[in-house]
């Protein structure tokens, strides 16, 4: 039981990092970078604040190493409960990962074209970080895809209050049907709502992985 807590908290850590860099990767970009409506203006960020510019790019890649140990210990946490559903969890971390990945390297090329100057930059640019912002939205579908065996594994195991498995898998259910709202129906606050639950288990799981790790006493699934 040390041993799973001990795996448990690891696992809290690593997550609690992908909260933070994910968190603020978004904050930096959208604050000092990239202007959706303005290619000049995202051009003239990226000159202006060019060393913003590599930290967010940092960011992104502290994101894909933490997504994928995160996902790594997650298996290593519940492989005995269900295999296939922690091998399910972490080979859609480890898919959702490579997506932030080839986001970091448009994000990187934006840099350099800016600090290249040549001709026709300005468009060039603005297409690497539609490109990138176009990632997000599509990973989500892997992100919802990882929450949703975290969720069952969370309510198989007995480990965590099983409210806690609910939300994650309605959470995950939500981040799936995210991209299918924004483009079908181009509702971006719908979308935004719909992931909601998600934000609400995945802070809850990675404050009860840290702070209790897992249950001593197992709680049977429906109890």
């Amino acid at each position: 039981m040390d041993a799973r807590v001990s795996v448990a908290r690891t696992t809290g850590l690593l997550y609690l990092g992908v909260a933070i860099t994910g968190l603020l990767w978004q904050v930096v970009l959208r604050a000092y970078l990239f202007d959706p409506d303005d290619a000049g203006a995202t051009l003239d960020n990226l000159a202006q604040h060019e060393g913003i510019a590599r930290v967010a790019t940092a960011l992104e890649l502290g994101l894909v190493v933490t997504q994928s140990l995160t996902g790594l210990w997650f298996y290593r946490l519940f492989r005995s409960v269900d295999s296939l559903a922690a091998g399910a969890l972490a080979a859609f971390s480890f898919v959702n990962a490579i997506v932030v990945l080839v986001s970091a390297a448009s994000v990187a090329a934006a840099l350099e074209l800016t600090l290249d100057s040549s001709p026709g930059s300005q468009q060039s640019v603005q297409l690497m970080y539609v490109l990138s912002d176009q990632l997000w939205v599509v990973g989500e579908l892997f992100f919802g895809l990882w929450l949703v065996p975290m969720g069952l594994l969370v309510l198989r195991s007995g480990w965590m209050p099983a409210a806690l498995g609910w939300i994650l898998a309605c959470g995950g259910v939500g981040y799936l049907l995210s991209p299918f709202v924004t483009y079908l129906v181009d509702a971006g606050a719908a979308a935004g709502i719909l992931v909601v639950p998600a934000t609400v288990g995945e802070l809850w799981m990675i404050g009860y992985l840290l702070v209790r790790g897992v249950r001593r006493e197992v709680t049977p699934p429906g109890s």
